[in-house]
C-alpha cells in the first residue's frame, strides 16, 4: 500500500479583489468581487515508504500547499488524499505523531531556551523514551556535530545553524514521513552538505519517506530518486530525477559584469559568440540586473570554460559568477518538451 496516495487533489482560494486607498477599503467591506485562485488544481500521485521524492516548481507554483494539505494543516477543495492509510486534516494529532515538518524559515525551537532544552520539550511532548532520544542525539552529534550548539539559545543560531537544529527536530520522534519545505534556502555550501548527508543517512538508518520542496537542483541531484515538477497547479512530470539531471545538470548560468556597459554591448556579446562558436552553440543571452549579463551555457554543445576566457578576452570584466540554471528555466523546458 503507498504510504501517500492522492488522485485529483485540488486547493482553490477565493481571494477579494482589492482597490487602493482609503475609499476602497471601505468599499471593499461590502465588495461581492471575488476572484478565483487554484493553488494546487487536480494532482494526482503515490509515493511509497522510505522514498526520497524531489517536489520542484517555481515560487507560486503550489509546492507549500501541497504540503500544508498531506499535514492536515489545510483541507482540500476537492479529490482525495490520504496518508499512513488516514485522511490527513482528519486525523490531526494520530498524523502529527508520525510525521516530521521543517518550513522553510518558520522554526519549531523555543526562541529563548537554548537548543538542549527546545530538544528535551519536543522529546517530552512526543512521548520519546530516555535510551531513543540519547540514541537520536548520538547520531547527529556524530552527524553534524550538534552538541556545541546545545546551550545556545535559539534566538543567538545562525540561519544555518538553527536549520540544522529545526531538521534535528523534525527527525526527533523517528517520524514514517518528513516534509522539508525549502530546508537549504539562504544556506552556504558547507551547511547545505551538512543537511544533506543528515537526509541520506537517515532515509538509509530508518527507511523515513522525505518529500522535498527546493529550487536548488544540487539538493534534487544529490539527494533525490524521483523528481514531481508543479506549475500553475499542475503537475508536469513525474518521474526518474536522473533524466532531469542529465538534461539540466550540463547547464550553468555564466553571470559577467562588463564595465562601459551601453544599449549596444548585449548585441555585440551576443554577435561575437555566435561567430566564435556558431550559431547552433547552445548559449543564450539576457541582461538581467543593472550591470549584469546572463549567458546560459548549455556544456553538452560548449564547455563553460571556453566561453568565459572568450568573453573575458573580448570585453572588459569587472566581475563574474557561475549559478545553475534557476528553476523557472528548467519549467520553461519542461513546457517546451523537453522531457517529453
Amino acid at each position: 500500500m503507498s504510504q501517500i496516495k492522492i488522485e485529483n487533489l485540488s486547493k482553490h482560494f477565493r481571494i477579494l479583489n482589492r482597490r487602493e486607498g482609503l475609499s476602497g477599503a471601505f468599499k471593499d467591506l461590502f465588495s461581492g468581487d471575488y476572484r478565483t485562485v487554484k493553488a494546487v488544481d487536480g494532482i494526482s500521485m503515490s509515493i511509497e515508504p522510505g522514498e526520497i521524492i524531489g517536489y520542484i516548481g517555481p515560487n507560486g507554483a503550489g509546492k507549500s500547499t501541497t504540503i500544508k494539505m498531506m499535514t492536515g494543516i489545510l483541507k482540500p477543495s476537492d479529490g482525495s488524499l490520504l496518508v499512513n492509510g488516514f485522511v490527513p486534516y482528519e486525523n490531526r494529532i494520530r498524523q502529527a505523531q508520525v510525521m516530521g515538518v521543517v518550513f522553510g524559515q518558520r522554526t519549531q525551537l523555543w526562541w529563548d531556551l537554548p537548543v538542549i532544552e527546545s530538544f528535551n520539550l519536543l522529546k517530552e511532548i512526543y512521548k520519546v523514551d530516555q535510551h531513543t532520544f540519547d540514541e537520536h542525539m548520538g547520531m547527529f552529534n556524530e552527524l553534524i556535530g550538534l552538541k556545541d550548539l546545545y546551550s545556545q539559545q535559539v534566538r543567538t543560531l545562525s540561519l544555518g545553524q538553527r536549520m540544522l537544529c529545526d531538521i534535528t527536530a523534525s527527525f526527533l520522534h523517528n517520524p514514517l514521513i518528513v516534509f522539508l519545505d525549502e530546508p537549504t534556502i539562504g544556506l552556504d555550501i558547507s551547511v547545505k552538505a551538512k543537511i544533506r548527508t543528515i537526509i541520506k543517512e537517515l532515509n538509509r538508518k530508518r527507511n523515513t519517506t522525505i518529500i522535498l520542496t527546493t529550487h536548488d537542483l544540487g539538493d534534487v541531484e544529490a539527494l533525490c530518486k524521483r523528481i514531481i515538477i508543479i506549475d500553475k497547479g499542475k503537475i508536469l512530470y513525474d518521474g526518474e530525477a536522473r533524466k532531469v539531471n542529465t538534461l539540466f545538470g550540463a547547464f550553468r548560468t555564466l553571470k559577467v559584469q562588463i564595465n562601459n556597459f551601453d544599449e549596444n554591448t548585449l548585441a555585440a556579446l551576443g554577435q561575437k559568440l555566435a561567430e566564435k562558436f556558431g550559431v547552433q552553440n547552445g548559449i543564450s543571452i539576457a541582461e538581467t540586473e543593472e550591470f549584469w549579463t546572463d549567458i546560459t551555457i548549455d556544456q553538452a554543445i560548449t564547455p563553460l570554460s571556453e566561453v568565459l576566457t572568450y568573453v573575458i578576452s573580448q570585453f572588459d570584466i569587472a566581475d563574474v559568477r557561475i549559478v545553475e540554471i534557476a528553476m523557472e528555466n528548467v519549467v520553461q523546458k519542461v513546457y517546451d518538451g523537453a522531457l517529453a
